[in-house]
């Protein structure tokens, strides 16, 4: 046991002084993908190897290829980095290696699911008897929501969708907005329904759905099983549909709402953006992630439904050898995984770290750090094409192809990570600022880099 100290004492030193490096090393370091590859791709061993030797080697070859994800100057795929509570919790419960499949196969990782949830229903003023699957990330979560979505519109039209399948059911319509998130359209292949049941609903300036476009296209869909997904936070813009109103209008026609709210969802846990998200309490299904905003660590998200029953219905099983399936629902009944880590151990350490006017300032300071990345290179004379809402922005540094090399530029400079995207049939540089660590001091770092990036691309020193 002394040797198996040792080695986790390596492990999370390594792990520290990785995290300790964040704020100075570079963001994007460049990598020799075929050199990483080869690294790895060493002959396996005949014989056992000594695990400090292992860990050793594993350091050694990822090291060069590691991105800073978790540093205060990454503001690509809005994603935060793991807080120091959730981080240790997630290091326990790799060692506790726990099953939470169900109160049998772990009583503690089911209670911290159970109390963690509770404490994600208040903070985002979703229903307190909603359920909660913990689940790996929005693709799950969203695929989870419509999973209740489609039991419950089918039943109510009379069909038992998990007994009979979808051939021959009556056809479910999806109403979406223009600029839904991918993942939407995934889930509903995964589900059976395919994306030719989409209709798309046009959104406004922002990227918002326009409500009375959606009140046009309830009409139009008539009587009959139908979905409609909003969003909350635009992935490129930040923008919130109007819950309430929309919710108001799905439930006049006897719809199901399920609310795309990956990282936008987090706007409720802060009083200077819970506007954005009025109404959200109104919907039946919503998903959101743990591992952007909230920074926890990958593999965390939620999948809320407030139909219990619904959800237990879409997304559980029994057999003969499960011992305690059956009871409430908990665990793998509300997640499409049996074999389920424990990850609501960080989940409940990383709320209890921030505690309740954490998370909000959390929200807070990030929305007020995008804004000062706006006015920052607003000054310096770029474009901002968004209403800067939330934590996201978007730049154009000219033209298409102009704004492509200063974000590539930026991405091969290493002071900041930038991402590009295509918005209204234009490419723009997208910043998300989703990191408890990022301060005013890394935004004005990373301003000043870009300026400097974009001058230098005008002036043909980068290509």
């Amino acid at each position: 046991m002394d040797e198996l100290r040792d080695l986790f004492r390596r492990a999370a030193d390594h792990a520290a002084d990785y995290r300790r490096s964040l704020p100075d090393r570079p963001v994007g370091p460049p990598v020799d993908q075929a050199a990483l590859t080869r690294a790895f791709a060493v002959p396996l061993p005949a014989a056992p190897t000594p695990p400090e030797q292992v860990l050793a080697e594993l350091v050694a070859a990822a090291e060069p290829g590691l991105v800073a994800t978790a540093g205060p100057r990454y503001f690509g795929f809005v994603v935060g980095g793991a807080s120091p509570a959730a981080t240790a919790a997630d290091m326990l419960a790799a060692g506790w290696d726990q099953i939470a499949f169900n109160p049998v196969t772990s009583p503690a990782a089911v209670a911290a699911e159970t109390a963690a949830g509770a404490w994600l229903k208040d903070l985002l003023g979703i229903p307190a008897t909603a359920s909660v699957g913990f689940v790996t990330g929005g693709q799950a979560a969203n695929t989870a929501g419509l999973a209740a979505a489609r039991h419950r519109v089918l039943a109510d039209a009379g069909w038992d969708v998990e007994r009979r399948g979808l051939v021959g059911a009556p056809p479910v319509r999806v109403l979406a907005g223009a600029e839904r998130h991918a993942t939407v359209d995934r889930s509903l292949r995964l589900l059976g329904l395919g994306t030719d049941a989409v209709r798309e609903v046009p959104a406004g300036p922002q990227g918002a759905i326009d409500p009375d476009a959606l009140a046009a296209a309830l009409r139009e869909a008539g009587p009959g099983p139908i979905i409609v997904c909003l969003q909350a936070g635009n992935v490129n813009t930040g923008a919130c549909d109007e819950l309430r109103r929309a919710c108001d209008l799905v439930h006049w026609h006897g719809g199901w709402v399920h609310v795309d709210g990956a990282f936008g969802l987090w706007a409720a846990a802060s009083p200077a953006t819970r506007h954005l998200v009025d109404g959200l309490e109104a919907a039946d299904s919503w998903a959101c992630d743990g591992h952007k905003w909230l920074n926890l660590p990958y593999d965390t998200a939620f999948a809320f439904c407030a139909r219990p029953d619904v959800h237990a219905a879409a997304m559980s099983y029994a057999a003969a050898y499960l011992v305690g399936s059956g009871g409430v629902p908990a665990g793998a009944d509300l997640t499409a995984e049996s074999s389920r880590r424990a990850r609501g151990f960080a989940v409940w350490a990383g709320l209890r770290e921030l505690g309740r006017d954490g998370v909000a300032d959390l929200v807070e300071r990030c929305c007020a750090l995008a804004r000062r990345f706006a006015d920052g290179l607003t000054s310096a004379g770029f474009e901002v094409a968004n209403e800067v809402v939330l934590n996201q922005v978007l730049v154009g540094f000219g033209d298409d192809a102009r704004t492509d090399r200063v974000v590539a530029a930026a991405q091969a400079d290493g002071t900041c990570w930038v991402g590009g995207t295509t918005w209204r049939g234009r490419r723009l540089m997208r910043i998300s600022v989703s990191n408890a660590t990022t301060t005013e001091a890394d935004v004005d770092r990373s301003v000043a880099a870009l300026v400097r990036l974009a001058h230098d691309v005008s002036e043909g020193l980068v290509y």
